[in-house]
């Protein structure tokens, strides 16, 4: 369980903060997806979480205990893979040798496991690799580490075609009911199919923190070129496939959840969304 209370952060006293007063909560067992407009806080949230920025006000508690502590117990529970990092020029087994024993959990097995997903051998040197590469290799370490916490900023930046679709098999494979893994991306058709819950941030609001079966047992969403749909919509937009629609979902429909429209209606539309999904708030 994550709970941010009433976090305030700024990376300069002359700046305005990126986050103000900010709490959220988030419960485990989950692939959560963070999505937000540029500018609102996503990366810098997740670095707050794991405790590598130090708050101006409040705090983030992971399984109770305030992660920017620091406690070894909580560092070996929690992994961060970066949208830009570097690795040394080494063999992958040397690297693992000196970073894997700060996870107890860590398994060499599991590690060519998803390695093998990326159609990569644990047998290379890091030095030898491409971008892509590296960044297949490091999100495999990543969860071969066993955290209850991943969180990945951007992971599918850099990826071909094939490697997105490796990534959400990877995901896929690792996840357990004792794992919360949060993402964070700008790229929401890489990783639609993998959510289970979706975080939209903006302006320093949560505008959603709800599961994927919640928003589609409240919503429907469809694409039509009917004039009928697109008048009684929430909300439309156009796209290569005619009007994509979110409608009311009065009559338990089961539609699978657009990302893209999900995200773009909740930022244009925050009291709807309010309105619909916390109505006792409104």
């Amino acid at each position: 369980m994550i709970e941010v209370k009433n976090l305030t952060f700024s990376y300069s006293r002359k700046k305005a903060p990126v986050l103000n007063d900010f709490s959220i909560a988030i419960e485990k067992g989950k692939v959560s997806g963070l999505l937000g407009k540029n500018g609102a806080g996503k990366s810098t949230l997740l670095y707050l979480i794991a405790g590598l920025l130090t708050p101006n006000e409040g705090e983030v508690l992971f399984n109770g205990i305030n992660t920017r502590r620091r406690h070894p117990n909580t560092l070996q529970e929690i992994f961060i893979v970066p949208e830009e990092f570097d690795l040394p020029s080494i063999p992958l087994l040397e690297f693992i040798k000196t970073n894997a024993p700060l996870y107890p959990r860590f398994s060499v097995d599991d590690m060519a496991h998803y390695l093998q997903l990326f159609d990569m051998s644990i047998d290379t040197d890091l030095g030898a690799l491409s971008m892509g590469q590296k960044k297949k290799v490091y999100m495999a370490f990543a969860l071969a580490t066993n955290t209850t916490l991943l969180l990945m900023d951007e992971p599918t930046n850099g990826l071909d075609i094939p490697g997105k679709s490796q990534f959400r098999k990877l995901i896929a494979a690792s996840m357990n009911d004792d794992r919360n893994i949060i993402i964070s991306t700008h790229q929401v058709r890489d990783i639609d199919q993998l959510l289970d819950h979706i975080i939209i941030i903006n302006n320093n609001e949560v505008l959603l923190n709800h599961s994927t079966y919640e928003i589609t047992q409240k919503l429907v969403f469809m694409n039509t070129d009917t004039r009928q749909a697109s008048a009684e919509a929430l909300y439309a937009q156009t796209s290569a496939f005619g009007c994509s629609v979110i409608l009311p979902n009065n009559n338990d429909i089961e539609s699978e959840l657009n990302l893209e429209t999900l995200f773009n209606f909740a930022t244009e539309n925050p009291d709807a969304i309010n309105n619909i999904f916390n109505p006792s708030q409104s």
